[in-house]
């Protein structure tokens, strides 16, 4: 497939005090969360000056890409500027005839796959005559995701007190329990297992630990839930498992973020301030992991991600484990659980 330009395409975040309500009302819009529901959250990125580190984590990987990548790089957010429709319509004024997408989410859900599919289709319907983009895969299983996090996890645990006492906790962005079902190959309950968000998930944190450290015992474990308490997520919460480990007689523990890219909010603030002060109250020793942002590793890893679907003839396929995933989304994968 012939391709002249790459788009990065990414959540978006707040880059001031005045953007952070704005930018959680684009979020939400539509989902009925209530005010003081926003101010909470609201409160988190306030702590950090009202700035999410993620632009400036997607302008810092555009660089590192330039100079891997023989094509045009442009960069559009979901819920924040630079808004994709003003990037989809700068791409049809520049000339561009296709563009392949790289989106920060390696993983198969509704928010994290299929949003992103919907808001490109929705931007280029704003855009008369836009080009066709299509979406890079899921990369959940790629050597050059999961060395960057195995990297990451053997050096904090070179800063606790005893290696061998540690317990290894991964975790990722929850997901409400419907949405992760409709994430199954084939679609909404057509699976027994865990839906393809769980499934991935599952399969990087095995990947990591055993690469990383295979002597120690691991869990996955869940952050950054919101919505209706009525509403089933996946759990255990991070705090609610530091909570059970230290009952169980764990004294140290590296949590790793195997669901994010790079350091972006829910990473700063649920892990280095939330979850480290849970661990501190409980007396453990807590290391948290780095995440990948502009290792070599990853950025050649976009690369050779471009290369699959520029020579898709050539049957070459950078993958660790068995889950599958496939260039083109079937309609019903990743489904919105409402329409699942």
């Amino acid at each position: 497939m012939a391709y002249d330009a790459f788009l990065l395409l990414s959540f978006g975040g707040p880059e001031g005090q005045d953007d952070v309500l704005p930018f959680l009302e684009n979020v939400t819009r539509g989902r009925g969360i209530p005010r003081e529901r926003l101010e909470a959250v609201a409160g988190h990125y306030r702590h950090f000056g009202g700035v999410s580190p993620i632009n400036a984590q997607c302008r810092a990987l555009i660089e590192a890409l330039r100079p891997q990548l023989d094509l045009p790089i442009y960069w559009g957010n979901r819920n924040w500027h630079p808004m994709l429709a003003d990037t989809v319509r700068q791409m049809r004024d520049d000339g561009v005839q296709r563009a392949l997408a790289f989106v920060t989410s390696p993983f198969g859900s509704y928010s994290s796959c299929r949003q992103y599919l919907d808001d490109i289709e929705r931007a280029r319907a704003e855009v008369p005559g836009a080009p066709p983009i299509d979406k890079i895969r899921h990369y959940h299983d790629h050597p050059g995701y999961i060395a960057p996090h195995a990297d990451a996890v053997h050096t904090a645990l070179g800063a606790l007190p005893s290696r061998m006492k540690a317990r290894l906790v991964f975790t990722a962005h929850s997901i409400p329990t419907a949405m992760n079902a409709a994430s199954g190959p084939g679609g909404a309950g057509s699976q027994g297992g865990p839906g393809r968000y769980e499934a991935q998930l599952r399969e990087t944190a095995a990947l990591v630990a055993a690469e990383a450290a295979p002597e120690l015992e691991w869990d996955l474990v869940w952050q950054s839930r919101s919505g209706p308490p009525q509403v089933p997520w996946l759990e255990p919460d991070i705090n609610d498992h530091l909570e059970a480990l230290a009952a169980a007689g764990v004294t140290e523990v590296v949590v790793s973020p195997i669901g994010f890219i790079s350091d972006h909010l829910e990473v700063i603030w649920d892990l280095d301030e939330e979850a480290r002060a849970t661990a501190a109250r409980l007396g453990l020793a807590y290391v948290r992991a780095a995440t990948p942002g502009t290792d070599p590793r990853f950025v050649d890893m976009i690369r050779q991600l471009v290369g699959e679907r520029v020579l898709a003839h050539s049957n070459v396929r950078h993958a660790l484990g068995t889950v599958p995933t496939w260039d083109s989304c079937p309609a019903d994968c990743c489904a919105s659980p409402k329409r699942a």
